[in-house]
């Protein structure tokens, strides 16, 4: 049985990646706070791949779905997030994103629509304590997703349990509004 994830990365170089599809997760944390993102990419039928020294292309399609958590004391929250510094910013408005309010006042912001993809992406290689993860595309692959979003809410971000568990479901009904199967 294939595993149900694996580190993007290692399984590129193991010959492991799914030409056939599956769900990207990058992270892209914060160091000195709570502050982090996260990008989410399916894709299916891969015509290619090229590995460069910053990332893994891939020639094919893709959904992307874009997850922000804001710790209640980040200084610049009045500002969209696609307006932030480049290391803290996702390409939306607030008015394009479900935003879920932790009881600790962390905010989970999540794309209400997948952005599209043609022809090509790039997933940039992790530094530091960011990750490149490839989820297989199998039956369970939504509930698995939920599992892995709802523990590192909960572990790297620091919102309480039942919240984690609730910014989790809305991240997986936005990943349920792929189009790429």
């Amino acid at each position: 049985m294939a595993p149900k994830a694996l580190d993007l990365f290692q399984a590129y170089a193991e010959e492991k990646l799914p030409k056939d599809g599956g769900y990207i997760v990058s992270s892209f944390f914060d160091e000195t706070s709570a502050y982090s993102r996260y990008e989410v990419v399916a894709y299916s039928s891969v015509k290619s791949l090229y590995l460069a020294e910053d990332g893994l292309t891939f020639q094919t399609d893709g959904n992307k779905l874009f997850i922000l958590v804001e710790p209640p004391n980040y200084p610049r929250k009045h500002l969209e997030p696609v307006s932030r510094d480049t290391n803290e910013q996702i390409p939306h408005r607030f008015s394009e994103l479900e935003i879920f309010v932790a009881k600790n006042q962390s905010k989970v912001m999540v794309s209400k629509d997948p952005i599209v993809t043609y022809s090509a992406f790039t997933i940039l290689k992790p530094s530091g304590i960011n990750f490149a993860l490839i989820f297989y595309n199998r039956p369970d692959v939504l509930e698995t997703l939920g599992f892995f979003f709802n523990q590192t809410l909960h572990k790297e971000a620091a919102i309480g349990s039942t919240d984690a568990k609730k910014a989790a479901r809305l991240i997986t009904a936005g990943l349920s509004k792929f189009s790429i199967w």
